[in-house]
């Protein structure tokens, strides 16, 4: 029987809600540092934080990215699969996040991969 009458099913599993989540204010100065930035939204120039600073520099960024998203989706599935298979240390409020964070970082590789397949056809075309 798929669906059993509520007097036979026991009292309801209650499962624990995350109530750990830590918001911190935005640094504005320590992203636009991570960036390579000058306060302004200039490229730095020298320095620690600045432009030759940068070890890898575009290729390491992309990788380190990629690597980062990779992460994500992987962890998203594995926690999928513990709340499918009824595991009751994982809450499907933290399986949604996951799952969440994945599909956004996905989309924004989706946009960058996107613009410079653009940048690289008008480029090809520009006449010389």
């Amino acid at each position: 029987m798929l669906f059993e009458p509520p007097e036979r099913l026991g009292p309801p599993k209650v499962r624990p809600i995350m109530t750990d989540l830590r918001l911190r204010p935005f640094d504005f100065q320590a992203a636009v540092a991570r960036a390579g930035l000058r306060p302004d939204g200039m490229p730095a120039t020298g320095g620690p934080g600045g432009a030759e600073g940068v070890q890898g520099g575009f290729k390491a960024a992309m990788t380190s990215a990629l690597h980062n998203v990779s992460r994500a989706q992987v962890e998203a599935s594995r926690l999928q699969r513990e709340v499918t298979l009824g595991n009751p240390e994982v809450s499907i409020e933290e399986t949604m996040v996951a799952m969440q964070k994945a599909q956004v970082g996905f989309q924004a590789t989706l946009q960058v991969r996107n613009r410079l397949v653009q940048a690289y056809s008008e480029i090809m075309n520009m006449q010389v």
